[in-house]
């Protein structure tokens, strides 16, 4: 019985030793399972991101695992084989997460109909990127998503104050329109020298209006204040 007893004991330890790596080879399967779900048709980015996640757990399990000195060479070998695979894995589902979430968030932006809306959407979108920028800095192809989405913003911006200008001009209120042009040549010329042909339409449009303030003495009023000018002035004639 002694025997049995010592020898259920030893057996113990090894079973112990073995059980890890039984169990980083079923997480690692299983994570690569949740990998190609992320990656199949109909998933939402998120999903992406839930992986990304499981990546870091992986990782910092392993971390662990080495950190024990009763780790065999070959043991070590295996353990950072299976971490080199899971880093790339972690690397492409987060520049995917933030690729598909920055698309869905932008093309909901050019949905939306008000100023506000369309930034918000779009502020989101970047983000999802800057998320990402802060894993992989180097990385191009964010930077070219991050430089997108700004350049929708600017021109959301842009289109907005030239809009409302081109109201303001057609009602007569040439100050007005100045203002919003103004406002407009002010997100233009932040974005860069990129947009300095625009910048240079909307200058010349502020001098034609100042232009026109100077020669035709336009009122830059509201149409109601006028009215009540007009019935004033009616009003002390009749005294």
């Amino acid at each position: 019985n002694a025997t049995r007893f010592n020898a259920s004991r030893r057996s113990g330890p090894v079973h112990a030793q073995r059980q890890p790596s039984f169990s980083q080879s079923e997480a690692l399967r299983a994570l690569e399972q949740k990998s190609k779900d992320a990656d199949s048709d109909g998933a939402l980015p998120e999903t992406h991101l839930k992986v990304f996640q499981l990546c870091g757990e992986f990782l910092e399990a392993a971390d662990r695992s080495l950190a024990s000195p009763a780790v065999s060479s070959e043991r070590r070998l295996t353990v950072r084989a299976r971490q080199e695979r899971v880093r790339a894995l972690q690397k492409h589902h987060m520049l995917s997460w933030a690729r598909d979430s920055a698309r869905l968030l932008t093309h909901q932006a050019h949905q939306q109909a008000r100023l506000h809306e369309k930034i918000e959407s779009a502020n989101r979108a970047l983000d999802c990127i800057d998320t990402a920028l802060k894993s992989y800095p180097d990385n191009e192809e964010l930077r070219r998503s991050g430089a997108a989405v700004r350049e929708f913003m600017t021109s959301s911006r842009v289109a907005h104050w030239v809009e409302l200008a081109q109201r303001a001009t057609f009602k007569g209120r040439y100050r007005r329109a100045i203002d919003c042009y103004r406002d407009a040549l002010f997100y233009l010329t932040r974005a860069g020298a990129e947009h300095q042909v625009a910048a240079d339409q909307i200058t010349r449009e502020i001098e034609l209006l100042r232009a026109r303030l100077k020669t035709c003495h336009a009122v830059d009023a509201e149409p109601g204040d006028q009215g009540k000018r007009r019935r004033r002035a009616a009003d002390e004639g009749d005294r």
